[in-house]
């Protein structure tokens, strides 16, 4: 398991395009959430021990603020020849177990991970009402066998901030997860497994 940080994407960055298959069968662009406060968008899969110790407590937050107006959208890139355990199927599966009300899509290219330089798994990226990019760090401090609980503490504050019309402390922590599972040919530039 090779724990992969963030890579920080420059603040102030239009969110990438994008438009993937939801598990529904629907398909889902960023276009559908211009009218979002704020969009939140989360590269992730079924199997990293990373995405599982936080799951529970990540479809809780997302329910809670997708009430509150906030866009959410879950993506999977891995590669699913070599990790079948995230074939859309799957996914169809875990977002029904795990109770997930956003939309969970498969980038089945890994071009949208690749423009959002996604680089783990789970990684958070979290835009305002224009889709410019406010945030991109950890849900919270906690870790698999850390023996922190998990909070969402710092996503919570930074979802919080842009609801109340103001920005994120730019003091961000990175987030900490797997890599994702590229294709051979796939590596993007700043992946350094």
């Amino acid at each position: 398991m090779v724990r992969t940080p963030s890579t920080m994407l420059p603040l102030g960055t239009s969110a990438p395009d994008f438009s993937l298959v939801n598990v529904d069968g629907q398909v889902v662009s960023l276009s559908d959430f211009a009218d979002a406060p704020a969009l939140l968008v989360i590269f992730m899969c079924n199997h990293c021990p990373y995405v599982i110790h936080v799951a529970d407590q990540l479809a809780l937050l997302t329910h809670e603020y997708m009430t509150r107006g906030v866009a959410v959208v879950g993506i999977s890139s891995n590669d699913v020849a070599n990790y079948p355990a995230d074939s859309p199927e799957q996914m169809v599966a875990e977002a029904e177990a795990r109770g997930y009300a956003f939309p969970y899509l498969y980038d089945e290219t890994q071009e949208v991970a690749q423009s959002y330089h996604a680089a783990c798994t789970p990684d958070f990226f979290q835009f305002d009402g224009s889709q410019k990019l406010v945030y991109r760090g950890q849900m919270d401090g906690s870790r698999p066998e850390s023996g922190i609980p998990v909070t969402g503490e710092d996503l919570r504050a930074a979802l919080d901030a842009v609801l109340a019309g103001g920005k994120p402390s730019e003091q961000q922590t990175p987030s900490l997860g797997c890599n994702i599972k590229w294709k051979a040919g796939n590596e993007p530039d700043y992946f350094g497994g």
